[in-house]
């Protein structure tokens, strides 16, 4: 039994949490003393998998925050929530980082990972208050196979009538169908196989080769569905960063999803740029420049 009703500043939670388990801790957390918490670590937000389970990283000072869900990348196939940074420059904006696992491409076919990401910001809203989250005031955000996910779920909650505050993709494949094409126009060879081929990070998530079912492959990224949508439909705001010569995921992916989002709402706010000497997810996304602009982003639209 985890002791959280002393009056102590609890640094670290991690155990191997079963949903039952979690649900005791806020059980207890609700009904004992306001605790100082910095980190909880390893709550199941879903008993789909054993890897339904996210960290919540909390600034200091007095809750509830506004936070961020932040998705890890690795082709859909690998990764951990363990491997995402936890920029400093969030926390001391008062913004909450929510690190979350997902199911794998070789344990779910695809909607599974994105019906995840949804599992797992219902939690957060509806457990937030004793949680030091404060719920609605959520941004989804990932990198990589993480952004094409956070992006398909607030989508999805758009239509849901329960959209995020704001959106971020680091680098993420937006539209399979159009990947092969966009690396076909940058110059150097690739270093990956190609999207088209039925061993790629993209069919394998999908279950058949991108390339013989090309239309459907885009019908269900969210490039397509944003095409699909009605136009004037209100999107929440955007910020998109990618390396110009990323040769993983091609930068014409990033200009593709700023078309699609303003063509479908010119009022949301996107903030685009192409890092001109970054490869797929390289050092300038780590500096102190980029994490202060997604800080202040994130800031202005998280706020109040």
């Amino acid at each position: 039994m985890l002791a959280l009703a002393q009056p102590t500043r609890i640094r670290t939670v991690r155990m191997a949490l079963t949903r039952r388990s979690t649900l005791a801790i806020l059980a207890a957390l609700a009904a004992g003393p306001v605790v100082a918490r910095q980190e909880l670590l390893d709550l199941a937000y879903s008993d789909s998998s054993p890897r339904n389970l996210l960290d919540i990283h909390l600034p200091r000072g007095d809750g509830p925050f506004p936070w961020l869900l932040d998705l890890h990348g690795g082709g859909f196939r690998a990764g951990d929530k363990r491997l995402l940074p936890v920029p400093p420059q969030l926390g001391e904006s008062g913004i909450a980082v929510v690190r979350m696992n997902y199911r794998l491409s070789n344990q779910a076919r695809w909607p599974a990972q994105e019906q995840d990401v949804l599992a797992a910001a219902a939690f957060l809203n509806r457990h937030g208050p004793d949680l030091g989250l404060a719920p609605g005031r959520m941004a989804l955000g990932g990198r990589s196979a993480g952004a094409f996910m956070a992006v398909s779920a607030a989508l999805t909650l758009v239509q849901d009538g329960r959209p995020p505050r704001a959106v971020v993709d680091f680098y993420g494949p937006m539209d399979f169908g159009s990947m092969d094409a966009d690396m076909a126009r940058m110059d150097g060879k690739p270093t990956r196989l190609p999207a088209d081929s039925p061993k790629s990070a993209e069919s394998l998530l999908v279950g058949y080769a991108v390339g013989q079912r090309r239309a459907e492959a885009t019908a269900l990224s969210p490039v397509g569905r944003l095409r699909a949508m009605r136009p004037g439909t209100a999107l929440p705001p955007l910020l998109i960063r990618h390396g110009a010569r990323d040769r993983i995921v091609p930068p014409g992916q990033a200009r593709r999803l700023r078309e699609a989002w303003q063509e479908i709402d010119p009022e949301a706010p996107v903030d685009f740029a192409l890092l001109p000497d970054e490869g797929h997810g390289s050092v300038g996304f780590a500096s102190t420049r980029t994490r202060g602009q997604l800080a202040a982003f994130l800031a202005r639209h998280l706020a109040g």
